[in-house]
């Protein structure tokens, strides 16, 4: 490389720096955010000022880990500057492309698995080449890979991964027998052993695994090296008296004090041990082009083994990297979709389930349940009873629990994860057993929720599911970094400086699309109305309540039916495809309504029978509604994409003509509902005739144009199947309004007998 392509591709790795910063901490987030969100603590904004300070005292002290960039995974010897620079610029541009892409579809991935995959891929696809032209083969990688490293940091993130579920489920299901989900009314002595036994735990983790590793702490210390269990137990016993008084007679939250503790001793380990992930690699770079400037020689003759060394890093870097995790932690809209996957599928009550249920997750949940019922035979009666009472749920307020007032689960179960998740790392580090401390943590979170019976059976398999896919994340980004990395070294290294140009125009681009789309998503997330769950306990407020959906349905119902007409006058698959789409969310939504209908019945007073009955009415006419639109979308859809002949110029203007009727009416019942003003539904009734017999009357103009011999028979099927399925969504509309006609009616008879 020329001297300015040098310098350029050193401009590339340090913006790729700050890129990777970002998107590393949206992806990060949840390791030590999921346990203080998910049981609402304390408020949003206090939990990040917590964790703002614990990452930069973290980033501070993370110097020692830089080494891991730099000659944990390759011996860098065995590589001249030019090829080392060629390793660390695919790095870079797979790590910020491959974290983007999970961020940006809300699953958390680790990134010390993509950093490792990435170096062991870029160093094996330039070691080859090596091997190839020093007379020896392909695959003498002996030399170039510090192969005894990687291996063990693989292992170690393999084997962490089941042992973090299993831990976490035993630790909580032991927890949740002691103190039941009313843990708040048990006496201060459990609840200060409790405090005792998180805080001494997650003092331990802070000292000896936070700080620690990161300063050579204990192994310039001789009396707490030697001393360490002694100071363990003094530890222990002075945070249990400690809670025992500050529960005992102040009244003070222990379980409370436990989360936020170790949600900031997380925030310093976070930083501390995982800034390598995001800025090592570019400053690895930086030094090895400071070695090379300071020595003279030709960068295709210097030789990297300067880098084994030990290297000081500015701690002013360090600072502004840690400034740069804490702003994108608070301004990240990626960092808290991230976080939203784990704190919903270890919620504790139903949520709006982001997966759907494959083969593989019902097994699994098949094979759990029939596990768990052969220990319940195998145990008496009695200790079933016993143990069943310790996990009933205390009542849950349905109207906060949708409205996400309620947090996702208890701080008893938040203690757990930050206690079970701080020991397994700290044990690790302790046998300098490398591991994902995304994974860890996420691991645990779903090992507590499973033994805290979150996992219920009408959500279970999409747990499972969304845990599954997030442990496929695990190995796609294994395989894909490890891939990519190796590809794109043998790119640039045969290309030369075009291939580094190419590919940062390339990872820009992708960056700016994917913000772009991203924030285009969470606008229509914003835009997109709810359907929201009806709360009163009488007929009139049913009626009342209920009227926004009908509405918001309608509203939706046209938009499908407009995209679906618009897409098959133009022969657009993406018009189509749209239509299908949210006709399919719409059916979602409505799906979701009708699943809350058994706990709302359960929340009515006995002499509200009648409630019931027309809720569980509109519901069916709603979802009728959503399914003819379901079909006339997909029926749409289907014929495009497989190029069948397009609707005749006379199908189109009266599918447009059938739009604008159904347009009108909508409007005039979404004016009604709105308003509120039933008694003028009756004016509907009459123009339904109307409406309907217009349908029929494009359906014999259809049968004498099927007579024709020129007739198409795909295009006259879809334009049946359109007109017909048609007018029963209008036959269904009509059937709405008339039972809100009809109850509104008896609901105003009703109130005025009482008066």
């Amino acid at each position: 490389m020329m001297d300015v392509a040098l310098v350029y591709t050193l401009v590339i790795i340090l913006f790729f720096a700050i890129t990777d910063l970002v998107v590393g901490v949206s992806n990060d987030a949840i390791n030590f955010l999921n346990s203080a969100v998910g049981s609402k603590v304390t408020s949003f904004r206090n939990i990040l000022i917590i964790v703002s300070i614990g990452i930069c005292i973290g980033a501070v002290f993370s110097n020692d880990m830089m080494e891991v960039a730099r000659k944990g995974i390759f011996n860098p010897e065995a590589f001249y500057f030019d090829e080392i620079m060629v390793i660390f610029v695919a790095v870079m541009v797979v790590d910020v492309i491959m974290l983007n892409f999970f961020n940006s579809i809300g699953i958390p991935t680790s990134t010390t698995v993509s950093i490792v995959f990435e170096l062991l891929g870029a160093a094996v696809g330039i070691g080859m080449i090596k091997s190839f032209k020093s007379g020896g083969n392909f695959f003498n990688l002996y030399p170039y890979i510090n192969s005894d490293k990687a291996l063990l940091i693989i292992l170690g993130i393999f084997f962490s991964i089941v042992i973090a579920f299993v831990v976490g489920a035993l630790v909580q299901y032991i927890t949740r027998i002691f103190f039941t989900f009313h843990f708040e009314q048990k006496p201060p002595l459990m609840a200060g052993i409790f405090g005792g036994l998180a805080m001494t735990s997650i003092v331990y983790f802070l000292i000896f695994k936070g700080l620690n590793s990161l300063s050579g702490f204990t192994q310039n210390n001789v009396f707490i090296s030697q001393n360490l269990l002694l100071l363990v137990f003094g530890a222990w016993v002075f945070f249990t008296l400690l809670s025992i008084f500050l529960a005992g007679y102040f009244k003070v939250n222990i379980y409370k004090i436990v989360v936020l503790t170790g949600t900031f001793s997380l925030a310093i380990a976070f930083a501390g041990n995982d800034l390598v992930n995001f800025i090592g690699v570019p400053l690895a770079a930086y030094q090895a082009f400071m070695l090379w400037n300071d020595s003279g020689m030709p960068l295709q003759d210097f030789s990297m083994g300067p880098l084994s060394e030990g290297v000081f890093t500015n701690t002013w870097i360090l600072v502004l990297a840690g400034l740069i995790m804490v702003g994108t932690l608070w301004f990240s809209k990626k960092a808290r979709y991230v976080l939203k996957t784990s704190v919903d599928l270890s919620s504790q009550s139903d949520t709006e389930e982001r997966f759907k249920a494959n083969y593989l997750s019902r097994y699994i949940v098949r094979v759990g349940i029939d596990i768990s019922t052969s220990f319940r035979k195998v145990m008496s009666q009695r200790s079933v009873e016993i143990i069943d009472q310790r996990f009933k749920l205390p009542k849950v307020n349905l109207a906060k629990a949708k409205a996400k007032e309620l947090p996702a689960f208890d701080l008893i179960r938040a203690s757990v994860n930050l206690v079970v998740a701080s020991l397994l790392i700290s044990m690790a580090t302790d046998r300098q057993l490398p591991l994902s401390t995304t994974y860890i943590t996420f691991m645990v979170a779903m090992g507590t929720s499973m033994a805290d019976r979150a996992w219920s059976r009408d959500s279970a398999v999409f747990r499972v599911s969304g845990v599954l896919k997030v442990l496929g994340g695990f190995f796609v980004t294994a395989m894909v970094s490890f891939t990519a990395a190796g590809l794109l070294a043998l790119s640039i290294y045969f290309i030369g400086f075009q291939a580094v140009v190419v590919l940062s125009v390339i990872t820009f681009a992708v960056l700016l699309r994917s913000f772009i789309k991203h924030r285009s998503f969470l606008k229509s997330k914003q835009l997109e109305e709810k359907l929201r769950i009806t709360e009163s306990k009488n007929i009139k407020g049913v009626i009342e309540e209920s009227t926004g959906n009908v509405v918001r349905v309608l509203e939706r119902s046209h938009e499908i039916f407009s995209l679906t007409v618009r897409g098959l006058s133009l022969n657009d698959v993406k018009e189509l495809k749209l239509a299908q789409k949210n006709a399919e969310k719409l059916k979602e939504d409505i799906e979701r309504l009708r699943n809350d209908t058994f706990f709302i019945i359960q929340n009515l007073e006995e002499s509200s029978v009648g409630v019931s009955r027309v809720y569980i009415l509109i519901l069916e006419h709603l979802q009728n509604i959503s399914r003819s639109l379901d079909f006339i979308s997909a029926k749409g859809l289907d014929h495009v994409q497989n190029n069948h002949k397009s609707l005749r110029f006379n199908q189109i203007k009266e599918l447009k003509e059938l739009e604008n009727q159904l347009k009108s009416l909508f409007e005039d019942v979404s004016n009604i509902f709105d308003k509120k003003a039933f008694s003028r539904i009756s004016v509907i009734f009459e123009e339904q005739v109307d409406l309907l017999e217009s349908v029929s009357q494009k359906i014999d103009r259809q049968v004498a144009r099927t007579r024709k011999e020129d007739a198409n028979p795909k295009n006259s099927m879809l334009f049946f199947s359109m007109l017909l399925e048609t007018k029963e969504l209008m036959k269904t509309v009509l059937d709405l309004i008339a039972l809100y006609y009809k109850e509104d009616r008896v609901a105003r008879e009703a109130t005025s007998k009482e008066y």
